[in-house]
């Protein structure tokens, strides 16, 4: 009877993933959608335009990652304080993260906005280099609407109420079409802009999707007790910063070091040729669509983790990580099954080129074994932020991508040192290697952490309130 209602407690914590999940899983795809046609549609004006956001993202994204990750530290510091009824001083931190919006944005804004300098060193075409220099200016003026989203999407996660994000997102795609085709093409009498009036509706569409997020926020009946905009500005309070930035950094500083790890691999795979180059990008293409179902699991593990600990429940909330693992794994076994079977099909949706696809091909067969890794790891690395264990999670990426992936991947990809070099294939068993250890080494620490009493473990977190 006992076992039996261990098995129910920890189905009904893999319902309640499931169901925080979907949401965020369907943000995900939004917001990536987003992305896509902005490359569709800019494709339909010059290769140059579209080339023009390829290397704009490529400097963009990393350092907009960065700033999102700081607020990453909002979640699990709101569904603690949920949890533990101090529904009070909710307000308080979301008002700090305010301070957190304007500390990144100024930075990142100048980086981007001066990012010319970087573009002019990179010997491009000087049409292409005009195109991504308009296209990043514009993107720079919708910088603070999207960390201004992004910090009020975290009061909402953090109280886990998800589906407002993934419909408002929706509404940001809907608008994202229409305002791409005025600002792309010229219509009503706007100029045609190419590539960069991809930046000016995205732009305007971050800046909406921040109205809505804000406006839901003020008006929704499960927030008015927090009292969030009864007095919008408020002091830096820099204790509370410093506990923010503390678990914020180390968040934005793994995202960052991930980024950056397949942007450089892109890097050193180019001189091997296009052929070599497309396959990577398909296989990569691929991993990252199917990597948002185990993200957006992670995601969901971060804020009832936090949750469970908040309400006093260090044994609910091992039982939710776990739960999320073997949802996880499950969900992976499929994935990686469609991608062993189906692998030639996935390649040929993106080329038709027959060489292509056959190199595409082998390297899914790795991204199919790779997928394992990736979930454990980013499944407990969302645990390991609802315990407020990010530096853990610093330490181990790190380590891993840099340390032994890079490393072993460009050895093997580069290099006859073992092996006649294996081009892109090289690069992907490293990326399995450091994954899979990352992997390991996350559970030994989340391990580590739920083997503590529940007195010290409780204590520990009180303190980082």
């Amino acid at each position: 009877m006992k076992k039996f209602l261990n098995i129910a407690a920890y189905q009904e914590q893999a319902k309640r993933l499931v169901l925080l999940a979907f949401p965020i899983l369907l943000a995900q795809i939004a917001q990536n959608s987003m992305a896509l046609v902005d490359t569709i549609m800019a494709g339909r004006v010059s290769a140059a335009d579209m080339a023009a956001i390829s290397v704009g993202a490529s400097i963009w994204f990393p350092l907009v990652l960065f700033g999102q990750g700081l607020l990453l530290a909002l979640p699990p510091t709101i569904s603690y304080l949920n949890g533990s009824g101090k529904r009070d001083r909710i307000a308080h931190h979301v008002r700090q993260g305010l301070w957190i919006v304007l500390l990144a944005a100024v930075p990142i804004a100048a980086l981007i906005y001066h990012s010319d300098f970087i573009i002019q060193n990179m010997k491009m075409e000087p049409k292409l280099a005009e195109i991504t220099i308009g296209y990043l200016h514009a993107m720079v003026w919708g910088l603070p609407g999207y960390l201004l989203l992004i910090n009020f999407r975290c009061l909402n996660d953090g109280i886990a109420k998800t589906k407002p994000a993934m419909v408002i997102t929706f509404c940001g795609l809907l608008m994202n079409i229409p305002l791409n085709y005025i600002f792309i093409y010229g219509k009503l009498g706007i100029p045609a802009f190419g590539a960069v009036g991809c930046g000016i509706a995205t732009s305007l569409v971050n800046w909406a999707m921040c109205i809505m997020m804000i406006l839901y926020s003020k008006r929704a009946k499960n927030q008015r007790d927090l009292k969030v905009f009864e007095h919008i500005i408020e002091k830096p309070n820099f204790a509370t910063l410093g506990k923010l930035l503390r678990l914020g950094f180390p968040i934005a500083v793994a995202l960052w070091c991930e980024v950056a790890l397949f942007a450089l691999t892109s890097l050193f795979l180019s001189p091997l040729g296009t052929d070599m180059v497309a396959s990577h990008q398909i296989t990569l293409n691929t991993s990252s669509f199917i990597f948002m179902l185990p993200m957006s699991l992670g995601m969901a593990t971060t804020i009832l983790v936090g949750q469970r600990l908040g309400e006093g429940s260090p044994q609910n909330a091992k039982k939710v990580s776990y739960a999320a693992l073997m949802v996880g794994l499950n969900i992976t076994v499929l994935t990686a099954f469609v991608t062993v079977v189906f692998r030639e099909q996935i390649a040929s949706i993106f080329v038709n080129d027959g060489k292509v696809i056959a190199m595409a091909s082998s390297l899914l067969l790795i991204a199919a074994l790779y997928q394992f890794s990736d979930t454990v790891q980013v499944v407990i690395g969302g645990a390991l932020r609802g315990y407020k264990d990010t530096k853990a999670i610093l330490y181990i990426t790190v380590f891993c991508y840099w340390v032994i992936g890079m490393p072993v991947g460009y050895t093997l990809a580069m290099t006859d040192f073992f092996l006649p070099h294996l081009g892109a294939k090289g690069f992907w068993i490293g990326f399995v290697v450091s994954l899979t250890i990352a992997a390991i080494c996350l559970s030994i620490r989340m391990r580590k952490i739920q083997a503590r009493s529940d007195e010290i473990l409780l204590a520990q977190l009180d303190k980082l309130k």
